[in-house]
C-alpha cells in the first residue's frame, strides 16, 4: 500500500476527518507539513493552510513563507498567514523559544480554526516524532503517561501522519516532487530532540534496524497499559476520595494494600492536578514522615499532608506558595511558571550575562533549603550591578510590573536573604566572582 492509500485508510480507520470536514493544516514549508498538504488535497478533503513566521531565521523565514503562500495558491486552498514577534514575547515572558513559539501557534490556529469554522486542526508529527518524544520524556523522568508518545486526536487537534515514519514521508516528497524547505535548525544539536534524533536514535537503528515498527507497537502497548490504569484509577479514585467544598482529601488508608501506594498517589495526583513527579516523591516522603501541615504545589493546587491524608485544593489568591527547595532539587513551581535547577562548575559557565529568566547564583554562597514564594510587602534586595538597598515594590514599580503580574511574582530566598527576584534580577551578593567555583544555574519556564 502506498503512502496515501495508508493515508486514507488511517483518517478514516481513527475517525479523524470525513469528507464533510473541514481542516486547518498548519504547514510550516517543512517536508512533513508540505506532505500532510498533498495528501489531504489529493484525497479531495476540503481545506485551509495556516502558517506562522517566527521572524526568527531572518530571510529563511521569509522564504519558507513564500513558498507555503505559492504551494497553497497553486492547489486553491485558502492560506492564512501571521507573523510573529517570537523574540519580543520571549524577553517579555521569559519563556524558551520553543515554548513561546509553541504557545503563540497554537493560540493562533484556535482562533483561526473559530473565526473561520474550521472542524479540526491538522499537525504534521509523524511515528519518528512520537519515538523522539518517548526518549525526551524518558530521560526527563516522566512517568507511563509520558512514555506513551504524541496522542493522535487530542480535542480539536488532529495528527493524520502518526503512521508514517520520516523516511517514507520523505521518499513520498522526492517521488512526487513535493517543494519543501529544510530548517537549518534542525541540524543543531542545541536541542534535546535534535540530540535525540541525531545521536541517539540513529545509534539504535544500528542495532536494530526494524527499530521504527518496533517501538510503533511498544508505544500502543504503553498507550493502551495507560487507559487501562485510567480506567482503574478512576475507580480507585471513587473510593478514597471525597470531596466537600472544593477542598478534595486523598484518604490514603483506603488504598488497597494489595496495590503500590506511591503509584496510586502519583496517578491520583497528576492525572487530576498536575503535580509533577518530583514533587510528589517529596509528598510522599513526607506522608511516610508523617509530616503533617507540609505543603505542595503544581500550578493550579496545593497539595497538604494532613494526619495521613492527602489535602488538594485550588491555591488561594493570599497563599505566598512558599515552600522549600532542596540542595538536590530538580524543578519547583512557581504560579504559572516551572523553575529548573543544575549546578555546574564555573569552568562550564560560557557567558556570565544571561536573560532574565535565568539567573545564575554562586552556589556556595547558600544556604539550604532555599526557600520559594511569593513576594511580601517591606521585601528587599541588592539588584545586581548595584551597592544599595531597593525595595521589591519600589523594583516592579520602576521596571513598570502590570499589577496583575506583581501578584504572581515570586521571590528565591537564603536565608532571610532574597537571591534572585524571579525572572528579573539576582542579589548583587550572591552574584559570579572571580572566586566563584560552583554555580547555582536556574532557568524559569512558563508552563
Amino acid at each position: 500500500m502506498n503512502l496515501l492509500e495508508s493515508f486514507q485508510k488511517y483518517v478514516a480507520e481513527n475517525d479523524l476527518a470525513t469528507v464533510d470536514s473541514r481542516i486547518l493544516l498548519t504547514v510550516s514549508g517543512g517536508v512533513d507539513s508540505m506532505v500532510m498538504l498533498s495528501l489531504f488535497t489529493r484525497s479531495g478533503f476540503r481545506t485551509g493552510v495556516a502558517h506562522c513566521n517566527f521572524q526568527l531565521r531572518g530571510a529563511e523565514s521569509d522564504e519558507d513563507e513564500v513558498l507555503v503562500a505559492q504551494e497553497a495558491a497553486r492547489l486553491g486552498v485558502p492560506c492564512y498567514n501571521r507573523r510573529f514577534d517570537t523574540a519580543g514575547e520571549m524577553e517579555r515572558t521569559g519563556e524558551s523559544m520553543e515554548m513561546a513559539a509553541r504557545r503563540l501557534r497554537y493560540a493562533w490556529f484556535e482562533e483561526l480554526r473559530r473565526s473561520e469554522g474550521y472542524d479540526v486542526i491538522a499537525v504534521a508529527h509523524h511515528a519518528d516524532d512520537s519515538i523522539e518524544t518517548f526518549f525526551i520524556n524518558l530521560l526527563r523522568g516522566t512517568g507511563l503517561r509520558g512514555l506513551t508518545g504524541i496522542s493522535i486526536h487530542p480535542g480539536h487537534i488532529i495528527r493524520p501522519l502518526m503512521f508514517a515514519s520520516r523516511r517514507e514521508i520523505s521518499e513520498y516528497a522526492v517521488a512526487n516532487r513535493i517543494p519543501f524547505r529544510e530548517d537549518s535548525s534542525n541540524h543543531s544539536t542545541k536541542y534535546l530532540r535534535n540530540k535525540v534524533r541525531l545521536g541517539l536514535v540513529p545509534r539504535i537503528r544500528e542495532i536494530n534496524p526494524k527499530f521504527t515498527g518496533l517501538m510503533r507497537r511498544n508505544l500502543a502497548r504503553l498507550a493502551d497499559a495507560q487507559r487501562f490504569i485510567d480506567h482503574g484509577i478512576e475507580c480507585i479514585r471513587q473510593e478514597v476520595v471525597s470531596s466537600e467544598e472544593g477542598i478534595d482529601t486523598i484518604h490514603v488508608d483506603r488504598i488497597d494494600a494489595a496495590f503500590p501506594r506511591g503509584f496510586v498517589i502519583y496517578e491520583l495526583l497528576s492525572s487530576a492536578y498536575g503535580f509533577k513527579g518530583d514533587v510528589i516523591d517529596s509528598l510522599c516522603h513526607a506522608l511516610q514522615q508523617e509530616a503533617t501541615g507540609k505543603r505542595f504545589y503544581s500550578r493550579e493546587y496545593v497539595a497538604c499532608v494532613d494526619r495521613g491524608a492527602i489535602v488538594v485544593a485550588r491555591i488561594a489568591e493570599d497563599d505566598d506558595c512558599a515552600c522549600f527547595v532542596e540542595r538536590d532539587a530538580a524543578r519547583s513551581y512557581c504560579g504559572n511558571a516551572v523553575l529548573y535547577y543544575e549546578y555546574r562548575d564555573i569552568d562550564t559557565i560560557q557567558s556570565f550575562g544571561v536573560p532574565q529568566h535565568v539567573a545564575q547564583l554562586d552556589a556556595d554562597r547558600l544556604q539550604y533549603p532555599l526557600t520559594l514564594r511569593r513576594w511580601r510587602e517591606g521585601d528587599w534586595f541588592v539588584p545586581f550591578g548595584m551597592t544599595g538597598r531597593k525595595k521589591v515594590s519600589d523594583y516592579l514599580v520602576d521596571a513598570k510590573v502590570s499589577m496583575a503580574e506583581k501578584q504572581r511574582q515570586f521571590v528565591l530566598l537564603s536565608g532571610d536573604d532574597i537571591v534572585w527576584l524571579v525572572g528579573h534580577r539576582i542579589d548583587d551578593r550572591y552574584r559570579l566572582t572571580s572566586q566563584t567555583e560552583n554555580v547555582l544555574r536556574i532557568t524559569k519556564e512558563i508552563v
